[in-house]
């Protein structure tokens, strides 16, 4: 089981890491500094384990229903995050808006993947009967 989860439980320490570590180490390192940096990091951090878990276990989902019971995962990996934080730590705060941003990029990885996926199912149907995608343009050739 760790073997088939291996990146899963990597990303799941990483973001453990960057979310109990103390805040003042982030701020001597870094090189952007803009106000919404830190709520992209969240989006960016469980949009990321989001797509490891998808990737990991992409032979095993068979329906729209899995991906979103996956989603628990993250989502409960990032509420549990944002209470350690407000419980364990002295230099950093839970948030809710934290927690706002976490789900956005596991959704927005949701979506994104159902789009691909009705995108992948347009074209083999097209395919099959020899007509052009609407989506594609019109230079590639198909047969009428």
């Amino acid at each position: 089981m760790i073997k088939k989860n291996l990146f899963s439980i990597l990303m799941v320490f990483i973001i453990m890491y960057l979310s109990l570590t103390n805040g003042e180490k982030f701020e001597k390192a870094s090189f952007l500094h803009f106000s919404f940096l830190d709520k992209i990091v969240h989006f960016t951090m469980y949009f990321v384990m989001m797509s490891v878990i998808i990737f990991e276990h992409r032979k095993t989902i068979r329906k729209t229903r899995d991906l979103f019971l996956i989603a628990l995962i993250p989502f409960s990996y990032g509420v549990l995050m944002e209470i350690l934080q407000s419980t364990m730590t002295i230099s950093r705060t839970g948030s809710y808006i934290d927690v706002i941003f976490n789900s956005a990029g596991f959704c927005i990885f949701i979506l994104l993947t159902l789009f691909i996926k009705l995108v992948r199912i347009e074209t083999i149907i097209y395919l099959l009967n020899l007509k052009r995608p609407p989506f594609l343009p019109d230079h590639i050739l198909f047969c009428n």
